[in-house]
């Protein structure tokens, strides 16, 4: 084909359905092997992923254990614990397994001549203190848990027991060191149960005993479930050297229990699972961690991780099928396909039509020019439509009506000609006017510069951004002298410094955030300011500036970079701002560096009682002594709720300890509305390079729970007696009606033959009983009369509170319910709840009507004065409706 004779429409064509097809066909080739590969990849990625979230999750339920040995063994090695001390040995061994979840069944120390003490969980999941030593010849004996967390009644005997045959405790002796056992069934519930145990030598190196905290290992089936569930995979757990199952997300079990009561462990053969079986095999065979199993409908992304941790050697397997992406992708894949090919034919079709269509004007054009260039100037050409083709017909129309009007009156159109220009000029004017109302209605401050720096043109917002009334005030005028001349910290700002003029000293565009211009009044703000040169005839003669005033912009940056930085209520460092200080500090310069950890006791609580505005109020409080007792150079960060971290360079232990010292003291002086302030605080010192500061500070912060676990009694009953010495403060009645009903209580007690435990309960009921009261404010608790509806209401809130107050603390949790119950009444009439009878508890039952025995003859709130005849009258009249009977008489025989 020669291609000179070929026509425009046909290579326009031709190019079209060329470009069309190899740029949808290269599309396409991206577009789906892109699909695939990162299909591919998610996938993986996705295995690899659930398989480390699900390593984490059983890392994180196994250090529960280890961490709790690790907390406790130091107080029986270093003899802050006296094992020998029944009452605080029971007190740590509860105390402990108050702390954790029911996954953490017992937890106990066996010693080296047989003895064993402990706490666990019944069948019903109720915490019994174990004992077996001399006094029960070697046998495990069981309690009940009293209020002060000491053992109660025996519950059970449980049979000879030497913790020394046991295999956790055989295994940390041997291992002389932190171990797991092996897994075993647990003696009661039907679970798998695994157990970590911490050898205590004494300062000889010789073995006191096994410190052992026993966990059941169901858990880990549950958090397998739940990871895998929404992927369709699958997740095993086994042990590597036996095979045996310890979890999986199949739904299957992991053990039997056979007739002679021994159970059978199965194992990754017993899962009947091809794809699991065959990636273990590939595993065992290339010790590789992941691969892609295919079976017969689909395939699998397989990755396997072993867990070591202390004795255990596991191995976690997953499995993700390939379906859940690529069913959609293929169907994606195929549809687009279709879709993409019927465009083209389509987009093909119209193309070729439309190009017919729109290019048959210009053979009319082709035919008109030829008879015009013939010299015949009559033809014109038709117009069928207005586009480009069109345009250019009316054109060729307009030329050849032009030189028809040229050759047959030159005269007449010079005139025309002169009247167009006319008009191009007073257009010229009119674009000029244009050009200024544009400039004035920018927002950005423009003015223009000669070489010389002088002012040639500025628009509105110059002017107004500048303080200055008209351009007058501007124009010829140096603008640096006027508006650059200083700078932000007052030194002067050579012209030969000055931004601005380098555009044309340069021939480049410069832009500036960092520097400030002058007003009118002699003010100065942050400026933002791009400056241009202009050219004319090829060379510089001026510049032109745009500036705004960004001070708002510069004062919100400072504070988006404060509060990325500080804790927004305290003030202090945050969290972030201290994990990076920490990394930036840890070297051999800044040694010894010290970390103190600190949490604030009786925030919850005050937070429930008293609302959160109390609770930030005792943060901050918090916040305040620590920055007053700290240097200026140690670094004071909230990295929690409640938890608080200093972080001191070049400080010794001893001097850390100096400063722990003076933030007890400073809290021991505050007092939040009726919360005394107190603090958990623990320390730990970097000596030497060889020290992970991370190590560092996980010591302090399992010193500062230590502190808390040691001094929580103190501290929860220094809260009680804040509580109510702040009530019986505001109130002197309240104080006197505790005593009261206080007395009033034991005498009934006593009279009722309760045990002394009992009496003891009854008597710290009666004088707590009001301490809700503690919210009501001055008006209402002091008032004499009768009550409206509204504080009738509010002032029966404070058996609700008084029960989430009490119901916070160990020691007082048992008499919770009965303040919560000491204003319902015999036939259901009181409140909150409207219990009847003996649904009532006894010592709420007893208060009733010791309290209201008090409140008739005593109360202020009562117009008249009765004798103790007319009140015990009054309370034998609301027997049976408001009283318990059987108390109405004992307190009348009184």
């Amino acid at each position: 084909m020669d291609k000179r004779n070929t026509s425009i429409k046909n290579i326009i064509i031709i190019v079209f359905i060329t470009f069309m097809v190899s740029t949808a066909g290269a599309i396409g080739y991206i577009v789906y092997s892109g699909w695939l590969a990162s299909a591919d990849e998610t996938i993986a990625k996705m295995a690899k992923d659930m398989n480390n979230e699900i390593f984490k999750e059983v890392d994180a339920f196994l250090n529960v254990p280890l961490k709790i040995n690790e907390a406790n063994q130091f107080l029986i090695k270093n003899g802050i614990l006296d094992i020998n001390n029944e009452a605080e040995r029971e007190n740590l061994f509860v105390g402990v397994l108050k702390t954790q979840s029911e996954d953490v069944y017992s937890f106990s120390y066996g010693t080296e001549t047989g003895e064993y003490y402990g706490a666990r969980r019944n069948k019903n999941n109720v915490i019994e203190i174990m004992k077996n030593n001399a006094y029960t010849n070697g046998e495990s004996w069981y309690y009940s848990v009293k209020y002060d967390l000491t053992s109660g009644d025996l519950a059970v005997k449980a049979g000879k027991f030497d913790p020394r045959t046991r295999a956790w405790y055989q295994a940390a002796k041997a291992a002389k060191k932190p171990e797991f056992s092996p897994i075993y069934k647990h003696f009661v519930m039907n679970d798998l149960t695994v157990s970590s145990a911490y050898p205590i030598y004494n300062r000889e190196g010789k073995l006191q005993g096994v410190l052992g905290t026993h966990i059941i290992l169901s858990k880990i089936d549950e958090y397998l479930k739940g990871i895998v569930k929404e992927k369709n995979a699958y997740a095993v757990i086994i042990e590597k050297n036996s095979e045996e199952l310890v979890s999986n997300s199949l739904g299957m079990a992991n053990f039997k229990t056979l007739h002679d009561g021994s159970i059978k462990r199965f194992t990754i053969e017993d899962i009947n699972n091809k794809d699991i079986m065959q990636a273990y095999e590939n595993y065992q065979n290339t010790n590789a961690s992941n691969f892609n199993v295919k079976n017969e409908k689909d395939r699998l992304y397989v990755n396997l991780n072993e867990y070591n941790n202390e004795g255990l050697d596991w191995l976690v397997i997953t499995a993700i099928p390939e379906s859940l992406f690529m069913s959609d992708i293929l169907v994606n894949m195929k549809l687009t396909l279709i879709l993409t090919m019927l465009a083209i034919l389509l987009s093909i079709a119209i193309y070729f039509k439309l190009t017919n269509k729109l290019l048959k004007p210009i053979d009319r054009l082709i035919d008109t020019s030829e008879r015009f260039s013939a010299g015949d100037l009559t033809p014109r050409v038709e117009i069928v439509r207005n586009d480009e083709i069109g345009r250019l017909s009316t054109s060729f129309n307009k030329m050849a009506d032009t030189m028809n009007l040229l050759v047959n009156n030159l005269e007449v159109k010079v005139k025309e000609r002169t009247l167009e220009i006319e008009k191009t000029l007073n257009a010229l004017k009119e674009n000029k006017d244009e050009l200024r109302l544009i400039l004035d209605s920018a927002a950005e401050g423009i003015y223009g510069i000669d070489n010389n720096g002088n002012c040639t043109f500025c628009n509105t917002s110059c002017l107004v951004i500048l303080g200055y009334r008209n351009q007058d005030e501007l124009i010829g005028k140096n603008m640096h002298l006027l508006i650059h001349h200083t700078r932000r910290d007052g030194n002067p700002m050579p012209k030969e410094e000055c931004k601005v003029y380098q555009a044309f000293n340069t021939g480049r565009g410069t832009h500036v955030v960092d520097e400030v211009f002058w007003k009118h009044d002699g003010t100065s703000f942050e400026a933002e300011y791009y400056s241009y040169p202009q050219f004319k005839g090829g060379e510089i003669v001026g510049s032109v500036v745009t500036f705004m005033d960004i001070t708002e912009r510069k004062k919100n940056e400072e504070n988006i970079k404060y509060l990325s930085s500080h804790d927004s209520l305290t003030g202090l460092y945050n969290r972030m701002y201290f994990d990076c200080k920490l990394k930036e500090i840890d070297n051999k310069k800044n040694l010894p560096i010290s970390i103190i950890f600190g949490d604030v006791n009786g925030l919850k609580l005050t937070n429930d009682i008293f609302g959160h505005t109390a609770g930030d109020t005792l943060l901050n409080k918090s916040a305040e002594i620590l920055k007053k007792v700290c240097r200026a150079k140690d670094i004071v960060a909230r990295v929690g709720g409640d938890e608080f971290v200093i972080l001191m360079i070049n400080t010794e232990a001893r001097e850390a300890k100096q400063v722990i010292s003076s933030i007890k003291k400073e809290f021991y002086k505050e007092k939040i509305i009726a919360i005394k302030g107190s603090m958990a605080v623990g320390c730990d010192t970097k000596a030497s390079t060889d020290i992970n500061i991370e190590r560092t500070m996980e010591n302090a912060e399992n010193k500062m729970y230590k502190d808390k676990t040691l001094n929580r009694k103190t501290v929860n009953s220094d809260m009680i007696k804040t509580i109510i010495e702040t009530l019986h403060e505001r109130s002197p009645e309240q104080a006197r009606h505790s005593k009261a009903v206080c007395e009033i209580c034991r005498n009934i007690g006593r009279k009722m033959d309760l045990s002394e435990a009992e009496i003891m309960k009854l008597q710290t009921a009666g004088y707590l009983h009001d301490i809700g009261k503690i919210v009501l404010d001055e008006r209402l608790l002091n008032k004499n009369g009768v009550f409206n509806e509204e504080e009738k209401r509010e002032n029966q809130q404070h058996s609700m509170i008084g029960y989430r107050i009490l119901n916070s603390f160990e020691s007082t949790m048992d008499i919770a319910e009965a303040i919560l119950a000491h204003h319902e009444s015999w036939d259901g009439s009181g409140y909150p709840k409207g219990l009847k009878g003996e649904e009532i508890p006894k010592l709420a039952r007893i208060i009733a009507v010791a309290e209201n025995y008090d409140a008739m003859l005593n109360d202020p709130n009562n117009n008249t004065t009765m004798s103790k005849e007319e009140v015990i009258s009054e309370i034998k009249n609301k027997s049976g409706v408001k009283f318990d009977p059987e108390i109405v008489r004992v307190m009348a025989d009184i």
